[in-house]
């Protein structure tokens, strides 16, 4: 019964995962997941309050224009000029889009026709697979290795692939690995996607959780990008506003405007309210996000210092709210993923579910208070396996 495009999707990989996870928590009441990728926080209460009062605005209880309100796009323009120091058009460099889960897919299909090729990064967020599939494209894969900081290596990939590839994705500050990105590497990126004519489109979910007092980099900042690419960005990290579904793009006029395209043949925007509150988070005082992100380091120190006690010696995170730990000898990731749900009850990722060079680590989130992170150690402790 299902189409061709539905048959060519990759498997869910992580519904298997909570499918363990729930089995688990039939018979036990103290599992410990770090394998989520949910923020714990709730969202931050003046943010709140605007969604409150915007809602009993008339205007919005009708349906808002296709391509979000000007309002929420002059916000976005006003953060990346605040934040990056981008300037961007509101009206012909913005995308307001039902978080940027749904802009990952749709991108895909606005770029690419059967038989293209797109290059992802390899481990990489598996939505990139999807939108790539249901446009009828050539995935390959991007290897990130840690003696290169978790960055691509361009200089291995063939030039028949170069040739053919149409598109790039991009995630810095990096999901699963933890690693930023530096200025050299998006020259780099522009570079190269200016010489073989490839679209690049940066995923900076992550973009305002950076550690040891740096500030992940945008992509935009690179001259040159705005000509070859855009950026894509969620509230749900920032501002804990995942169950919100908001996020935008910015940069390219004309991938911009294939985007708001196709989303006008798919949705009638977001909410009135849930724009005014998002415009709101993004041009108030910033003091909200500056606390979560020492929340998320703190985590991360906890977790790091905790893990080297047992023996467990993985790489701190410079930016996101994940940790990428490698497996112990003798263990593939999903069995000893297995084997700290079944045996311990601390959930992680199997970094295979990543792609092909995940194979060999596991996944982290800083997203539960610190004395559960402790805990979740000492029980790993008492498994022997470091």
């Amino acid at each position: 019964m299902k189409s061709d495009a539905l048959k060519r999707l990759p498997d869910q990989f992580f519904a298997e995962l909570v499918r363990k996870t729930m089995e688990v928590k039939q018979n036990h009441d103290d599992v410990i997941n770090l394998g989520q990728g949910n923020p714990d926080q709730p969202t931050p209460a003046h943010i709140i309050e605007k969604m409150k009062d915007a809602s009993s605005n008339p205007l919005y209880h009708k349906y808002a224009p296709f391509s979000g309100f000007p309002f929420l796009k002059q916000a976005v323009a006003d953060y990346y000029l605040r934040e990056c120091n981008v300037t961007i058009d509101p009206e012909t460099e913005v995308a307001i889009m039902s978080g940027t889960k749904t802009g990952l897919v749709e991108v895909s299909q606005c770029l690419l026709n059967p038989g293209d090729t797109a290059l992802v990064p390899d481990p990489g967020y598996p939505d990139y697979w999807s939108g790539i599939a249901l446009a009828g494209a050539e995935m390959v894969g991007m290897p990130l290795l840690p003696e290169n900081d978790f960055l691509p290596d361009f200089q291995k990939i063939s030039n028949d692939t170069l040739t053919n590839a149409k598109l790039m994705f991009l995630n810095y500050p990096n999901n699963p690995t933890g690693a930023v990105a530096s200025e050299e590497f998006f020259q780099q990126v522009v570079k190269l996607g200016q010489e073989h004519s490839i679209h690049i489109v940066h995923d900076y979910a992550y973009g305002a959780i950076g550690f040891d007092g740096e500030r992940p980099i945008s992509f935009l900042e690179t001259p040159g990008a705005k000509d070859i690419g855009i950026e894509m960005m969620t509230l749900s990290k920032t501002y804990n506003m995942a169950g919100w579904r908001v996020g935008f793009a910015v940069g390219n006029k004309e991938i911009i405007a294939a985007i708001n395209l196709i989303q006008d043949h798919y949705y009638c925007s977001l909410f009135g309210g849930i724009q005014e509150a998002a415009a709101h988070a993004l041009t108030a005082d910033q003091t909200c996000v500056s606390e979560l992100v020492k929340t998320y380091e703190s985590r991360r120190n906890v977790l790091v210092e905790e893990a080297s006690r047992i023996g467990w010696n993985g790489q701190a995170p410079a930016g996101s709210f994940f940790a990428w730990f490698p497996v112990p000898d003798g263990y593939s990731s999903e069995a000893f993923a297995d084997l700290l749900l079944y045996e311990a009850r601390v959930v992680v990722a199997p970094g295979n579910g990543f792609g092909e060079h995940g194979e060999g680590f596991v996944r982290l989130g800083l997203l539960c208070e610190e004395e559960e992170l402790r805990e979740a150690i000492k029980r790993i402790e008492k498994l022997n396996v470091f």
